[in-house]
């Protein structure tokens, strides 16, 4: 009965971390200058003539683009599961290959810890991210005027990057959009940091699912740097999954022919006065 409860809640543990990939899965690969650090600097006020509208007409326009741009990338992934005292109970450390459009393949390399928490929970989730990205699991959860309002409410330096901040309020409450904060670089549209939780609850079980993700720069792309997932689990307390994602190889079909992707500037002026 015991080991029963035990699967049962490792289920909703790994249910709660899939829904949170899912939330942060449509931030595609961004091209940026520098990669960012911190948020030590303080919110400023948000410069004149900017509008929700035309900041979500800047992302979904240079996202296209990037995707566009990402033709295949080789990237290793670490995933832990961790208590709130910092004690790791699994690890899996892998090989994740991307080909564009909809292609991903996980190859194991290490695994050490708790079998049946690796085997209940992070196996689960990594292979729920590659049938995401073929699309045999759809959800709409893109950052699009269809799904959310912005509440635009300052500005801040994110390391290097200056930053619009938005609050996103989603127009449904639905499991699969999430509520919290956007960073977006201003002079490339590029999300930088994600942080946020459900729109709605994933289940009783699931008290809360708080997730940060951040971007670092690779070539010319923006792509994942790390994501923490804090999820409160009802008589079975807090579990923290890290994922780093580290030693990124992009457009390696690409470089070996030689022929390199070209990203047009489509940005319509977001400002006043803005080239």
């Amino acid at each position: 009965m015991a080991a029963w409860n035990t699967k049962r809640i490792l289920g909703f543990i790994t249910a709660a971390f899939f829904l949170t990939a899912i939330l942060i899965v449509k931030a595609k690969a961004q091209t940026v200058p520098e990669s960012q650090s911190g948020l030590a600097a303080p919110l400023e006020p948000l410069r004149s003539g900017v509008a929700a509208d035309q900041l979500f007409n800047e992302l979904d326009a240079h996202n296209q683009l990037r995707k566009s741009a990402l033709h295949d990338y080789i990237a290793v992934r670490t995933y832990q599961v961790i208590d709130i005292k910092g004690k790791v109970h699994a690890e899996e450390v892998g090989r994740m290959e991307f080909r564009a459009p909809d292609q991903k393949m996980f190859v194991v390399m290490s695994e050490s810890g708790s079998g049946l928490i690796r085997h209940r929970a992070l196996n689960p989730l990594i292979s729920s991210e590659i049938e995401a990205a073929a699309g045999k699991q759809h959800h709409d959860s893109s950052i699009t005027s269809a799904n959310y309002s912005l509440d635009l409410i300052g500005e801040q330096q994110v390391g290097p990057y200056r930053c619009f901040v938005a609050r996103a309020i989603p127009k449904r409450e639905d499991k699969y959009l999430f509520e919290g904060k956007l960073w977006i670089d201003v002079d490339d549209y590029a999300v930088v940091r994600i942080e946020g939780h459900p729109a709605r609850r994933p289940s009783f079980w699931i008290q809360r699912a708080d997730f940060v993700r951040e971007y670092q720069k690779i070539d010319r792309f923006w792509l994942p740097k790390k994501d923490q997932t804090l999820v409160q689990v009802r008589l079975y307390g807090k579990k923290v999954l890290t994922i780093t994602h580290q030693s990124y190889v992009v457009n390696v079909a690409v470089n070996k022919n030689e022929t390199q992707p070209i990203v047009q500037e489509a940005r319509a002026p977001l400002l006043a006065g803005e080239n």
